[in-house]
């Protein structure tokens, strides 16, 4: 009897959960087809940005991935993602860790505990040895992002959005996911400017669902010129 209770009262709670979802679906549909020209400027206002600073930083980034490969691994590396409306893409960035990363990784969670509860508590590490010395530092200044100029070029990814996250974190966002992917992820963001890896995963969760729901032109200027000052103090950044 108490068995069957319990049961019940989990598919009431799954069931009110999809039902909030639902809902929240065909508000959020309102609110998107209410102001195609926002998101044209949008998606326009990228293109353009992108394609100017790569070609400004293009120099640059050379002289980054040449220095990158010295170990004898690949200058970028792309990690599928989830995009806009949950299709996966592939995010690039320079890479930042030695070349046999997950295999680096799979051996510390084998053996240490506390690293294995980290990982999964945040899906991150504070003290990560994949990290080379030079990834330090591209991390630290955000150069190691830059390639993903190219992802914003062909429409996979916004200049701002909610942090682009990998398919085993959809669960983790739980009812969240719906929102997240109303947006392309974006290179910077309300995460990216409000600390960075100084706040926890919960957090990161709901400032991504929160610009989804509050997204607009105004805020998402804000949010990049915020982005300059983060960079240049380096704030949060590890």
């Amino acid at each position: 009897m108490r068995q069957t209770a319990l049961a019940g009262g989990r598919y009431a709670a799954a069931e009110w959960t999809r039902m909030q979802a639902a809902a929240m679906d065909r508000r959020l549909d309102g609110r998107s087809s209410s102001r195609p020209a926002e998101m044209v400027i949008k998606r326009g206002f990228d293109m353009l940005l992108a394609s100017i600073l790569f070609v400004l930083l293009l120099p640059g980034m050379l002289l980054i991935a040449a220095l990158v490969r010295r170990d004898g691994g690949p200058a970028v590396f792309g990690h599928r993602r989830i995009g806009a409306d949950g299709r996966t893409f592939r995010c690039w960035k320079f890479r930042s860790m030695v070349p046999d990363a997950d295999k680096v990784l799979q051996r510390l969670l084998a053996t240490d505990d506390a690293a294995r509860a980290e990982w999964e508590r945040e899906y991150k590490l504070l003290d990560d040895p994949r990290i080379t010395p030079l990834g330090k530092v591209l991390r630290v200044t955000s150069l190691d992002e830059l390639p993903q100029l190219i992802n914003v070029i062909k429409g996979e990814m916004s200049l701002v959005g909610p942090r682009p996250i990998v398919s085993d974190e959809i669960k983790r966002y739980g009812a969240a996911f719906h929102d997240y992917r109303r947006c392309r992820p974006g290179i910077t963001g309300k995460w990216q400017v409000s600390g960075r890896n100084e706040i926890d995963y919960g957090t990161r969760v709901q400032l991504d669902q929160d610009y989804a729901r509050r997204w607009s032109l105004g805020r998402d200027f804000m949010i990049l010129l915020k982005t300059v000052q983060v960079v240049i103090q380096k704030k949060g950044a590890r």
